[in-house]
């Protein structure tokens, strides 16, 4: 079975919420994603890290995501950035 290089996490979160409670999900989100790495066994210092937001529900709500990317997908998301920034 191939090993997994890369990781998720969403959450939903109400786009009028005070701006603290935003740094608190956001700050929360980064230490369970390195919590996670560490329980497979993965360095955290050692993947890359990327956020998206996504609008949904009449714009009223936004999806978060944060990725980690380490081994092979890390790699292949740096070769991937850098051709886009060539272009």
């Amino acid at each position: 079975m191939a090993k997994h290089t890369k990781a998720f996490m969403s959450r939903t979160v109400k786009k009028n919420e005070p701006t603290g409670v935003k740094y608190m999900t956001k700050n929360q989100m980064e230490y369970y994603m390195g919590a996670k790495l560490i329980e497979i066994g993965v360095e955290p210092k050692s993947a890359i890290y990327r956020w998206s937001v996504e609008s949904k529900e009449n714009d009223k709500h936004e999806v978060w995501t944060y990725a980690a990317y380490w081994g092979d997908s890390k790699e292949q998301l740096l070769q991937e950035e850098q051709a886009s920034k060539e272009n």
